[in-house]
Formats: C-alpha cells, structure tokens, sequence
C-alpha cells in the first residue's frame, strides 16, 4: 500500500493533465494517436472524459480520506483502481478491434489496466484479513 498514493497521484493528475491539454489543443501532432482529428475518433476519445475525471475524482479523494484517518478510504480507492482498470481496457480493446498498434498509447493504457491489479488484489486480502479478525 505504500507506493499506492504515488501511483494515484501520478495518475489522476495525469488524467487532469491530459484532459486539459487535450480540451485546449495542446498535445503535438506527433504525439496524437491514429486519425485524432477525425469526427468519429474526436468522439470516442471524449467518450472517455467522464470516466477518466471519475477515476481522478475518487482517486484523489480517497487519499483524502486515507490523510483524515477515515476507514472507507479503501472503499473509495478500491472504486477508483476499478475504473482505472475499465479504462484501460476499453481503450486497449478498441486499439485490438481497429487493428491499430502504436506503443506509446498502448504502454499508457496497458499501465492503466495493469497496475491497479495489484492495489486490488492487496485491498481486497486486507479486506479479508480484517473480516477474519
């Protein structure tokens, strides 16, 4: 549990970061992803939006609530690694269905599906390990 504030914070306010760059045009044409300036792939990147800031959302406030001492601090935080997670699939899933490889934004996506596994698995032992108690 110790590096999961690390991964938080550098993902959600990664998430900010990027919907802010995003929203007013700031990332290079060299960084974009496949056909980003088609009506239909301008769609389904903003399709994300409400999920991403959600994950930021809970994410953040969870430490929030870890900082003040409140137990359901887990709860939240488990909220958040599951949308993490959901993210990152559904990106990988549609890069897989168009057929569509491109490293940076697949190692970006496969971060977001992947390390919030580990959190899970450790918050839902702790979990268990409290109930037995």
């Amino acid at each position: 549990m110790r590096y999961m504030k690390l991964f938080f914070l550098v993902t959600d306010i990664g998430f900010i970061l990027y919907w802010l760059s995003a929203g007013f045009s700031l990332i290079p044409e060299s960084w974009a992803f496949k056909h980003h300036d088609h009506p239909f792939m301008i769609a389904w990147n903003w399709s994300f939006f409400p999920l991403d800031i959600l994950i930021s959302v809970t994410g953040l406030y969870s430490l929030y609530l870890q900082r003040v001492n409140r137990a359901d601090w887990k709860l939240m935080a488990l909220i958040s690694l599951v949308l993490t997670c959901c993210s990152g699939l559904q990106a990988l899933s549609f890069w897989t269905f168009s057929s569509d490889f491109d490293l940076v934004w697949w190692l970006f996506n496969g971060y977001l599906l992947i390390y919030p596994l580990f959190f899970i698995h450790l918050l839902l032992k702790e979990g268990r390990r409290t109930k037995q108690s």
